[in-house]
């Protein structure tokens, strides 16, 4: 595979994974302790990454559950946040600054934070009230902060009395790095051509619903825009045909990210309309990977996971491609704002 190398990325992943026992203790401790909700308060990527846990909790669980903007829950405060909240923190970094004072907020107010960091040795990890550190990059984060977040959601239910299959869902993802080495081999072809397709327009419709619909604004906007500077609308499968589809003209890009849970009908809905109007429709199906062992509940709480490897073939052929290194940035972290 282009510039890959398979031994990192396995014990990248299997990393991740290692952390279900230490999560699981925390989750655990606090719900003992009488935790009343939990805050998923990740800044840019890292937050869009909590989403498809942040919205399992929030349909199979009673247990009150929000999702913030750091930047923003410091200027408008919440009702919610106190000695009883649970506060979940990624930063691959640790040193990002809206995540510092989110934390500093809700550390005043008597939260208890968890940072989950890809760097021990940063200020996310060492002012938080429980830190785990996972290295990972930012080829490997999507995958590392999605199988966390998870967890975490899973642990949550767990103790609720909410999930039976906890131990089931733990077996099948200890086998989760390999899988994923696998679903990058067999669409490293796909990728290098899907990465002709997107070098080849200045503009992209992306879409997905459900648990694929985060990937989808992930990979648009802190991989197509941030770190490819080509222009970029996300949008979800639900929302498409109230503005967006009247961008549609011939040639113009549609890519859209099907999982395998109940949104994948909503995305089906963008993929039947859209060859109407343009020929210009990439469609990247979790259905379509081989992943011996696992149960269809489990490949569909694995979609981002899923997607985001293969997404990652794509970023690396496209880089080489238009030249353009995924590390080279104008203005992120460049300039003071």
């Amino acid at each position: 595979m282009l510039n890959f190398d398979e031994a990192r990325f396995l014990g990248i992943q299997a990393g991740a994974v290692a952390l279900a026992g230490p999560i699981d203790a925390f989750i655990r401790e606090r719900l003992d302790a009488g935790a009343a909700n939990v805050f998923f308060l990740g800044s840019g990527g890292a937050g869009i990454l909590m989403q498809p846990a942040v919205r399992l909790l929030q349909t199979r669980s009673t247990f009150p559950t929000f999702h913030e903007m750091p930047a923003e829950l410091v200027e408008t405060g919440s009702v919610h946040l106190g000695p009883g909240s649970i506060v979940v923190i990624p930063s691959l970094s640790g040193t990002t600054a809206e995540s510092i004072r989110v934390l500093e907020y809700a550390q005043e107010r008597g939260a208890t934070v968890l940072t989950l960091t890809g760097h021990a040795d940063t200020p996310l990890a060492e002012r938080a009230d429980r830190n785990l550190t996972t290295f990972a990059a930012d080829d490997t984060s999507s995958e590392t902060f999605t199988v966390q977040s998870l967890l975490i959601a899973l642990s949550i239910m767990r103790a609720r009395g909410e999930f039976d299959d906890y131990d089931a869902v733990l077996a099948q993802l200890a086998t989760l790095p390999d899988a994923l080495l696998g679903v990058k081999r067999s669409f490293e072809p796909r990728a290098a051509e899907l990465a002709r397709v997107i070098a080849g327009s200045d503009y992209h419709v992306i879409t997905g619903a459900g648990a694929s619909w985060p990937e989808a604004f992930y990979y648009g906007m802190c991989i197509l825009e941030e770190m490819q500077w080509i222009r970029t609308r996300p949008v979800h499968a639900s929302d498409f045909f109230h503005g967006t589809l009247e961008l549609l003209e011939p040639g113009v890009s549609v890519i859209a990210l099907k999982g395998e849970d109940a949104g994948r009908a909503l995305v089906e809905r963008v993929e039947a309309f859209v060859p109407r109007i343009t020929d210009t429709l990439q469609v990247i199906d979790t259905a379509d990977f081989e992943l011996l062992g696992f149960t269809p509940e489990v490949r569909a709480l694995l979609a981002p996971a899923l997607l985001a490897t293969a997404l990652e073939r794509v970023s690396a052929h496209l880089e080489v491609l238009r030249d353009h290194p995924l590390t080279t940035r104008r203005y992120y972290r460049q300039l003071q704002y």
